[in-house]
């Protein structure tokens, strides 16, 4: 919701961003103290040295009746608009409708509508009603249409349009809050970023505001023009942008110097208080440009910071992030010279990208009262997140960037931002849209919404809704901790085994600038602290059996803990209880490769973890796998090499050597009729083929196993099988489909020996033939 005006479920406006050189617009240029103007009447004043000039221009929009309509006309650029009215008071009715045209593409964009809804009672601080401001973007084109359905238009209407000028370049490296590590240790203030230099001539950083300061919460941006005779501060040179100009530039003095008037007493600004939680990088008003001669009201201060009040600013999120600071001039410009308001009314503000502006001036570390929620505005900070959040999600850079300036502010008062606060309402609601009366005790949230303390739908649904997410971040401990490995140790189950070294590995979901540190802990003990960025460390252990958890700090100074992994020194090898061996098995012979089987068994005394064949190839094996079936090439030697891995690292290494041999049928001794066939698909080319009943072929050799080879159909019939003169086995031959070179049966024995295989056709009636290819034997 707009900062100033009470609106009855109104959204809120803002925005941040870094635009290019804008030139003056067609319309009246007003200045501090002209139309529109807030604080004393005087001549516009000389900007700082390195302020950023803005500008705004209005183009007067004639109503008649309850119409009002400005045609499509050429300006100068400008990036922000509004409407306005002569009496803060009055109500705008209906509908407000604007498009601008994007500066020199002739582009008109699509049509967009302005917050009107007022709440009838008179600001005193304001000198002009005004819709919502919008921003547009660089544009050189306007068209307005306000239709005020049947009721009649407030009089003076005019449009405001904001030239918010040209932003410093930013550095190369800069980085938003949201990322760029802490700049401060938690429990210290150090350096802290701030507005403006201190004054030369009273030599102090501290603002000295007007005496007694009476905190104005009857309006909803508890604002006051000052009286006339009031002192007249004036705002010294603000710091020039660092090289920087981001939000990691080195920090500028905390406060705001002013000089009172001749004769005023003035009360010293209360001190910053260290914070729990580091302080987040802060584009300060110097560096996003803020032109200090625009408004001269010192700042008012309250006594601590019990809440942080979350808003949205309602502009489209398409912008740019190196528009923001463009963005945040052009705010500040329709704040003081449009609603005639002193300053910004929020103290922060962020963008989608996480960056953190400086809003309100007074010393980001002070408890400055500022003008963003009805009644509660002092001892609270109030941070509006660029864009529209109704239905668009925040990013999680901006939620992070919001839960670091939330951590930091409370955390100056030792203050919870998971917890509750009872706050006292310093205004009465009744009527404006405020929603309670003056002097209730409201209980809300440390970091509460806009919404929570005013009718309205800022933060919007989705900002809203995330406000859980961002109590946590600022102030819960560190979310989705765990250890996900250890590099140097095998884990099986809740257990990991090392050789006495491992590095602990973890990741957790809370981004790094929100937490303080993590401890490795060893048998319970902090071992190692590392930094919040750190995501492993290295641990050495004694022999035997350890614990390992992860501790993470967060920067509230809430701790959360992973589940703990038992740890064992194991420095003993495997060992293979069955040394590696190799078979002949069943299968397909080709003329390079013979289907074998290699067997282990390998064991260890602490935990297994695989089995792995190096050579003649490279496979891995689980622990409890014993075989694996492989081919070998026969006519020669194949030297078979096993390494066993345990959990620790440890290994052990065995080999053994096959050379198998293949034996065409023509080396076999025959009896009975025989007749040879040829074909490209037999072993050598040719085979054996008979069907008369006990006839024989015998093979000879010296070896530790055989197979017989058999071409095999739906026809083969079947033979027997002699070993060394003692029948072993019948085997059918048939297939239902065909197959070549197959090894059908296979024998082994302990060791190499002679031995005798022969082969005798059963002559099985109806399919009586069958056809063999030899024999392939294991030396």
């Amino acid at each position: 919701m707009a900062i100033q005006t009470v609106l009855r479920k109104r959204r809120v406006w803002g925005t941040a961003a870094t635009a290019t050189a804008l030139a003056v617009v067609t319309g009246v240029l007003v200045t501090n103290g002209g139309p529109g103007g807030g604080g004393t009447a005087q001549a516009a004043k000389r900007p700082a040295p390195h302020a950023v000039r803005t500008a705004l221009h209005t183009v007067a929009v004639k109503a008649e009746g309850d119409q009002a309509a400005l045609g499509k006309r050429d300006t100068g650029p400008f990036s922000l608009l509004g409407l306005s009215w002569t009496k803060p008071a009055a109500e705008l009715p209906g509908t407000v409708r604007v498009r601008a045209r994007a500066a020199g593409t002739g582009t008109w964009g699509a049509w967009q509508s302005l917050g009107t809804e007022g709440d009838g009672t008179a600001q005193p601080e304001s000198t002009r009603g005004a819709t919502e401001p919008l921003w547009v973007g660089p544009s050189d084109g306007v068209q307005v249409d306000v239709d005020g359905r049947g009721s009649a238009l407030p009089a003076g209407l005019r449009l405001e349009l904001v030239d918010p000028g040209e932003s410093p370049a930013p550095a190369s490296d800069a980085d938003p809050a949201a990322f760029v590590a802490d700049d401060e240790p938690a429990g210290g203030t150090g350096p802290v970023e701030g507005d403006e230099a201190a004054d030369a001539d009273s030599g102090t950083g501290t603002a000295d505001p007007a005496s007694s300061p009476t905190p104005a919460e009857s309006t909803p941006g508890a604002e006051s023009s000052p009286a006339a005779g009031s002192p007249t501060p004036g705002a010294s040179a603000p710091v020039a942008p660092s090289a920087a100009a981001s939000p990691s530039a080195p920090a500028a003095p905390t406060t705001t110097a002013t000089t009172p008037a001749a004769g005023a007493t003035t009360t010293p600004p209360p001190t910053a208080p260290p914070s729990t939680a580091p302080r987040p990088p802060i584009v300060t008003r110097a560096q996003w440009g803020a032109d200090e001669s625009m408004n001269d009201e010192a700042p008012e201060y309250g006594t601590k910071v019990e809440a942080v009040f979350v808003h949205h600013t309602v502009d489209a999120n398409s912008y740019s992030c190196d528009q923001s600071a463009a963005m945040v001039r052009a705010i500040r410009t329709y704040h003081i010279k449009t609603n005639g308001w002193k300053d910004v009314g929020y103290h922060f503000l962020v963008d989608k990208c996480g960056t953190i502006f400086e809003g309100r001036k007074g010393g980001v570390d002070l408890p400055v009262i500022g003008a963003h929620t009805y009644g509660f505005n002092t001892d609270t900070t109030g941070v509006a997140v660029l864009g529209d959040y109704n239905k668009a999600a925040p990013s999680s850079a901006a939620k992070t960037a919001v839960a670091r300036i939330a951590a930091w502010k409370l955390g100056q008062y030792k203050e919870d931002p998971t917890g509750k606060v009872g706050l006292v309402a310093g205004a009465d609601g009744s009527g404006t849209g405020g929603k309670f009366k003056k002097g209730q005790t409201v209980t809300l949230n440390r970091i509460s919404g806009h919404r929570d303390g005013y009718a309205t739908e800022c933060p919007g649904t989705r900002l809203y809704a995330a406000l859980p997410e961002i109590r946590t971040l600022a102030g819960g401990a560190v979310a989705g901790l765990r250890i996900t490995g250890f590099t140097g140790a095998g884990v099986s189950g809740t257990k990991a085994w090392t050789k006495g070294t491992a590095t602990v590995r973890w990741s957790a979901t809370t981004p790094s600038t929100l937490v303080n540190r993590y401890e490795v802990l060893v048998d319970g003990k902090v071992s190692v602290t590392a930094k919040a960025t750190a995501t492993s460390e290295a641990l050495t252990f004694a022999s035997g059996t350890h614990t390992v958890a992860v501790r993470a700090v967060h920067v509230s100074g809430k701790a959360s803990t992973t589940a703990s992994t038992t740890v064992v020194v194991d420095r003993t090898a495997p060992s293979f209880g069955t040394k590696p061996s190799t078979a002949l098995r069943t299968g397909t012979v080709g003329s390079t490769s013979v289907p074998v089987t290699l067997k282990w068994a390998a064991t260890d005394a602490a935990a297994l973890k695989e089995v792995r064949l190096t050579k003649p190839s490279a496979v891995t094996y689980g622990p409890t796998t014993r075989s694996a079936s492989l081919t070998a090439k026969p006519a020669a030697t194949t030297t078979w090499s096993l390494t066993a891995y345990d959990q620790a690292g440890n290994t052990a290494s065995a080999s053994t050597t096959s050379a198998p041999a293949l034996l065409q049928e023509s080396s076999g001794k025959k009896t009975g009729k025989w007749t040879t066939k040829s074909s490209s698909s037999y072993l050598g080319g040719k085979s054996y083929s008979s069907s008369a009943k006990n006839a024989s072929l015998t093979y000879t050799f010296t070896g530790r196993g055989a197979s017989l080879v058999f071409s095999r159909a739906s026809t083969s019939g079947q033979v027997y099988v002699y070993v060394d003169g003692v029948k072993k086995a019948t085997v059918d031959l048939k297939s239902s489909t065909t197959k070549y070179r197959d090894a059908q049966w296979t024998t082994a024995w302990s060791k190499s020996g002679k031995h005798t295989v022969k082969v005798v056709v059963v002559a099985t009636k109806g399919r009586p033939t069958i056809t063999t290819d030899g024999l392939v034997y294991l030396k």
